[in-house]
């Protein structure tokens, strides 16, 4: 394992090879996102307070964030699709462009009317994925907003809902696995039909005569690097460049895995019958 030291050591050269930086701490959604798809099907409301996306059989839609991030602490709240839902993805990411991408995935699968949505989580480093950690909530996420973060820095990627950890992927470039950390990475989220894979593995199809199906967004903030023109640097004193989880926060991580989640490719031997990923001692 590296030495603390040589952790901040990683951390300042990452943020030397991404260009000028700054802190920043986003407001009003007009001035953070783009719609970027969906020809009006995504919506900016209420002077820039809440931001809608819809899917009908025609189009889904989506938005991406104005800045691009290189580490930093991102936080939205979200109201997903009610009803039935089967069939419909919600996405909310962050990701790079490019064939070796680095990606960090949240993905709301919907499902049939009572049954509980299934919150998918991934991460890609250099364009390679099959991370997969799926999790039901311990609350119905169509009856009011409710809040997912993304914590990233050098040493980890920490996913909570609600302030409450569902997920840790520790920087394991010690034994040999790739970290994203030197690209930096926009936000995107859309709302789209993956009838095909998405509910109950494809079998339960998009009923049309719901749609048109709406998601939506509010109370957005990024305490987080920026990728900027400008000559500001990131804060190194910033509390979430070396944050990781305390002991309160790895027991109600241990809550959730144990009681929430529903998938974890780390014990899944039949899907890696050469032996699982590496990162996964770490775990």
């Amino acid at each position: 394992m590296a030495s603390p030291s040589s952790n901040a050591s990683s951390l300042l050269l990452a943020l030397v090879f991404a260009g000028s930086l700054m802190a920043a701490s986003a407001g009003n959604l007009y001035s953070d996102f783009d719609i970027t798809w969906g020809d009006g099907r995504g919506k900016i409301l209420n002077n820039g307070e809440l931001l809608t996306l819809s899917l009908d059989k025609a189009s889904g839609s989506g938005f991406q964030s104005k800045n691009e991030y290189l580490f930093g602490k991102i936080d939205m709240q979200l109201k997903l699709v009610p009803g039935n839902s089967a069939g419909t993805v919600t996405a909310y990411y962050l990701s790079s462009k490019g064939s070796t991408w680095d990606e960090i995935d949240f993905e709301f699968l919907g499902n049939q009317s009572g049954q509980p949505y299934t919150l998918h989580t991934n991460v890609f480093a250099q364009g390679k994925g099959n991370r997969e950690q799926q999790f039901h909530l311990w609350f119905d996420p169509t009856e009011d907003f409710h809040s997912y973060s993304i914590l990233w820095n050098a040493q980890r990627i920490i996913f909570s809902v609600d302030g409450t950890p569902i997920r840790e992927f520790k920087n394991a470039e010690s034994i040999g696995v790739p970290f994203p950390k030197n690209q930096p990475m926009r936000i995107y989220s859309s709302l789209w039909n993956a009838d095909d894979w998405a509910t109950q593995g494809g079998r339960v199809k998009t009923d049309w005569s719901k749609a048109p199906f709406t998601a939506s967004y509010r109370n957005f903030q990024a305490n987080a690097c920026v990728r900027s023109s400008g000559t500001s640097s990131c804060d190194s004193k910033s509390s979430w460049l070396m944050e990781d989880l305390d002991e309160t926060n790895q027991n109600k991580l241990q809550w959730v895995q144990e009681n929430y989640m529903i998938y974890n490719y780390c014990t899944d031997s039949k899907r890696f019958p050469q032996g699982l990923p590496p990162e996964c001692q770490l775990s």
